[in-house]
């Protein structure tokens, strides 16, 4: 089997990575939800030896993933735990803080609710969420290319969609969360940083 390999993740690796790491300075524990290709957490990992860096995804992602691990060989790079948002299981551990990348809009919205009450549940108080992706505002397209994008998703599954931030929002302050920052970055995506209440 060879390494699955996603060229928007060599592309956005860097300017996400700018975002996580004065963010997660102080962290030690970090889940990654939807790894998908594990290029992401290879490349993540080795920029941030000081945390554990713990890969989770739906089970037919799983192998991929481990083939990146593998060959990184990285020391803060544990075992890929299966997960999948609605149906689990979910960690019984702790974590310093969540990370996930273009992931909420492949999602249906009982996926997304679900996203965020299990972050809620293994995300440690004060904890931080960086969610990675696009998204709409007021219900309107940030841009052309996310509104065909869009259209392409609903196509391929009707539950797909991108997300409007303000539904997001509130969806995550029942659990707990609060919107702290919400930063642009290239190809019309955003980075969303969440902080869970003490």
């Amino acid at each position: 089997m060879d390494k699955p390999h996603a060229p928007a993740c060599e592309r956005n690796r860097d300017p996400i990575l700018a975002v996580l790491q004065p963010r997660l300075a102080d962290a030690r524990r970090v889940l990654e939800i939807g790894s998908g290709t594990g290029q992401h957490a290879v490349h993540f990992a080795a920029a941030m030896p000081w945390l554990q860096w713990q890969c989770s995804d739906r089970a037919d992602n799983l192998p991929g993933i481990a083939l990146w691990l593998d060959d990184a060989a990285l020391a803060n790079t544990p075992v890929p735990l299966q997960l999948d948002v609605a149906a689990g299981p979910w960690p019984t551990q702790t974590f310093d803080a969540v990370f996930s990348a273009n992931t909420l809009h492949i999602m249906g919205w009982p996926e997304v609710q679900a996203f965020f009450d299990g972050v809620a549940r293994v995300l440690a108080p004060g904890g931080v969420l960086v969610v990675y992706g696009p998204f709409n505002y007021d219900g309107r397209y940030t841009s052309d290319s996310n509104r065909e994008f869009d259209a392409w998703l609903q196509a391929r599954d009707p539950r797909s969609a991108i997300r409007d931030a303000a539904a997001v929002d509130a969806l995550a302050a029942t659990v707990g969360l609060v919107l702290e920052e919400d930063l642009a970055m290239p190809a019309n995506n955003r980075c969303r940083v969440w902080r869970k209440l003490p």
